[in-house]
């Protein structure tokens, strides 16, 4: 059935990457996978997020 519950550990921002992927693309939901398998937040605050934000008009938090 699965984990539906998923909470992972609080992990600090800096401690993995954040992508440039957009959503819904092979490419993101491959990187939600494999930080799902590492057991790391699916999101990071500084994924992009819409096809207009950019690595300019994100917010990086460290």
């Amino acid at each position: 059935m699965g984990i539906w519950d998923y909470e992972p550990t609080d992990t600090a921002s800096n401690s993995f990457d954040s992508t440039n992927a957009l959503p819904g693309t092979s490419e993101k939901l491959d990187i939600l996978a494999a930080r799902l398998e590492k057991g790391l937040p699916l999101w990071h605050p500084s994924d992009r997020r819409t096809f207009d934000d950019n690595e300019a008009t994100r917010s990086f938090s460290l």
